[in-house]
């Protein structure tokens, strides 16, 4: 496994979802360095190199193979890492990876980014072309025309123009090899996943026609085109790219957040919300992602259920400023006072009669506050009909 493990960057809080981010030919994973430290503050961010670029061994691919090739080391890595489901961002031929995972391995893609690349790059004839100038004289010719193929006149990044010279000549042929034999165009109505497409308008090299060609296929695809963009937007926009990536993979926070306002309420939520700090920051994205945005959403079980087993679990473990919020919660999701009482009555059973006599206190407190809520709001409502009704006459 050592000999082909594709040389990786991971950055980012261990517990955070996993993104892993895909580079173009020619590049390594210094393609995302303007990008990929701001997507690690909500995840597990894993970029990857091409076989032969960067530090991952060349001889991981050899002549004659296939985006899917690629994309079984890019599993490999994911297996490496312990990472079962993971969102995925590419560029160009790292794009072209994305896609055939998202086609042929969708248990493992939970979103997609495509980014600057296509469902099929133009034949094989000129890709052919070009492994076998490659394999003959090296990448210097190459090199020197990357900043025209790659970006806009008067843009470069050094760096990366430095990763297409230091490539390894027969790793780079292969991944020529399998973007000639690219051409997924019959399998894009499968993809299931949500996909983003992030076009430059003035790339060249897979102008933005072939994005709109994959969005119009793709069920529910959105597209993105970016103004002044070439080929390797990461480097050349970044700000822009970031925007569209945290817009696309922070989805799960949003539905994760309105879940928890219509679970807990809009006022506990803007409370904790107000107290928010930047040390707090990342539990609280947590809690809305991974709480609320995956866990609450499941339909495995109703919210009712899910109130009765929360309750239990608090009840357990004595967390009962929680247990108060969460009796609220429960009315909430339809759960009555004597439903309430006979899920703590079960806890007196399973964890003790001293934790459900607390439980108990707290819960009558918070029924009590509910039931003086709701006549404030009553006799509000009809000193108002009473006004009204004066008004009239």
């Amino acid at each position: 496994m050592t000999d082909t493990l594709l040389n990786h960057r991971a950055e980012g809080p261990t517990s955070a979802p996993p993104l892993f981010l895909g580079p173009s030919l020619g590049t390594s994973y210094a393609l995302w360095d303007a990008v990929a430290p701001e997507l690690s503050i909500t995840h597990r961010v894993v970029r990857w190199d091409l076989p032969g670029h960067g530090g991952s061994p060349a001889g991981a691919i050899g002549p004659g193979a296939t985006v899917g090739d690629l994309a079984a080391l890019v599993l490999a890595l994911a297996d490496a890492l312990g990472v079962e489901r993971f969102a995925y961002a590419g560029v160009s031929l790292g794009g072209a990876v994305g896609l055939h995972l998202a086609a042929h391995h969708p248990e493992r893609v939970s979103s997609l980014a495509v980014i600057c690349s296509s469902a099929h790059f133009n034949g094989a004839g000129p890709w052919q072309e070009r492994a076998a100038l490659v394999r003959r004289e090296g990448l210097a010719q190459l090199a020197e025309s990357a900043d025209s193929r790659w970006f806009t006149p008067g843009f470069t990044v050094p760096g990366l123009v430095r990763d297409q010279r230091d490539a390894d000549p027969d790793a780079y042929a292969a991944c020529c090899d399998a973007l000639a034999a690219f051409d997924l165009r019959d399998r894009l109505p499968e993809i299931s996943v949500p996909t983003l497409l992030i076009a430059g308008r003035e790339d060249r090299a897979t102008p933005p026609a072939h994005l709109r060609e994959i969005a119009d296929a793709v069920p529910g695809a959105t597209l993105v085109e970016l103004p002044g963009a070439a080929h390797l937007a990461p480097a050349q926009c970044p700000e822009a790219v970031l925007t569209a990536l945290r817009a696309h993979f922070g989805a799960g926070a949003r539905r994760g957040m309105a879940v928890r306002r219509d679970v807990l309420g809009d006022t506990h939520v803007d409370r904790a919300q107000s107290r928010q700090t930047p040390f707090t920051a990342r539990f609280q994205d947590f809690i809305s992602r991974y709480a609320w945005g995956e866990i609450w959403t499941d339909e495995t079980l109703s919210r009712r259920e899910r109130s009765m087993i929360t309750l239990t679990a608090l009840v357990a473990h004595g967390h009962y400023d929680e247990l108060a919020m969460h009796v609220r919660a429960a009315r909430r999701n339809g759960l009555t006072q004597d439903e309430i009482g006979a899920v703590l009555l079960q806890t007196a059973v399973y964890c003790g009669v001293p934790a459900a006599n607390s439980a108990f206190a707290t819960a009558q407190r918070v029924l009590a506050e509910e039931e003086t809520e709701r006549e404030e709001r009553e006799r509000g409502e009809r000193e108002e009909k009473g006004h009204e009704e004066g008004a009239a006459e």
